[in-house]
């Protein structure tokens, strides 16, 4: 099986680097992070009334946000509670400071 150059040509480290910006890239996922850095978790409900975005469009920010592991959801028909996944945020902190320094 021929190996895939352009895959093995990046690291871990910058394709995870790359994913957690590709999540980090609309204001509304920014302002999610930071409603969510003010407390330990948050309902769906609650951010859809902070945030001036319909309910689905906040769930398609939710998805990509959690898809990145940025955050975590705990899902208790009929509500769903998001907290910022502590273990990826530190490693996305890292990854950028170590890039940016």
């Amino acid at each position: 099986m021929e190996k895939n150059i352009k895959e093995d040509y990046f690291t871990i480290d910058q394709k995870q680097m790359a994913r957690f910006a590709k999540a980090l890239g609309h204001p509304v996922r920014i302002a999610i992070l930071e409603l969510l850095d003010t407390q330990s978790c948050c309902y769906h409900g609650d951010m859809a009334e902070e945030l001036p975005i319909a309910k689905s469009t906040l769930s398609q920010h939710l998805n990509e946000l959690k898809d990145a592991g940025l955050i975590q959801g705990d899902i208790t028909p009929p509500t769903v509670k998001y907290c910022i996944n502590k273990e990826n945020w530190l490693l996305a902190k890292k990854l950028f400071i170590s890039f940016l320094k």
